[in-house]
């Protein structure tokens, strides 16, 4: 039986957003990761970032009568984007910097309906990490979590029993705040399960 409606495309080839999506009881038709340049600009605040991004990997993914919805976090200490940890070298640096430290991740997402209208909702967390000793520090390393995460770390692994302190979506930081999502696919007409 075919599917009534429209379809949905996710813009992201994260395993963890796909995840998220499946708590609303959404399974994306399609997935299509964006190709896009994600270097920040001159100066860029993170909040800004952050939704410039999703607002851009929706645009750069074609709909065709879809709904194509694009997510970007960001992890930030006061005004500096923190990177995505690609080798061990800056996940080690992130950790250091945010040990011991409180800091914001920023979710945004973005929802392109099928006529062209572009909806957005940001997600803002707060978060503390303990201080780490060099020890913890080497452990979270050596586990290979880090990699290819903003700010070095995974709150869904290893790194949740390092954080004494959240204030807003868990969801959010792992990669998709379900509160919002739900929200926006709401407003959009998207037929929720």
């Amino acid at each position: 039986m075919d599917k009534p409606g429209p379809t949905l495309i996710l813009a992201s080839a994260s395993p963890r957003r796909r995840e998220l999506l499946a708590r609303l009881g959404v399974e994306p038709d399609a997935i299509a990761p964006a190709d896009i340049d994600e270097t920040p600009l001159k100066a860029e605040l993170p909040r800004a970032y952050a939704e410039r991004m999703a607002r851009e990997k929706a645009a750069a993914v074609q709909g065709d009568g879809s709904y194509v919805l694009a997510g970007d976090t960001v992890v930030a200490c006061g005004r500096r984007i923190l990177p995505k940890a690609e080798d061990e070298a800056t996940a080690r640096k992130c950790l250091e910097l945010l040990s011991g430290r409180r800091h914001r991740v920023l979710s945004a997402i973005a929802l392109a309906a099928p006529d062209g209208s572009v909806r957005e909702r940001l997600s803002e967390t707060q978060l503390k990490f303990k201080r780490l000793s060099v020890q913890e520090i080497d452990a979270y390393i050596a586990s290979g979590e880090w990699h290819g995460k903003a700010g070095g770390y995974a709150i869904q692994g290893m790194a949740e029993a390092l954080i004494p302190w959240i204030q807003g979506s868990h969801s959010g930081v792992i990669g998709l705040p379900l509160y919002e999502t739900r929200l926006l696919l709401k407003a959009a007409g998207f037929a929720l399960g």
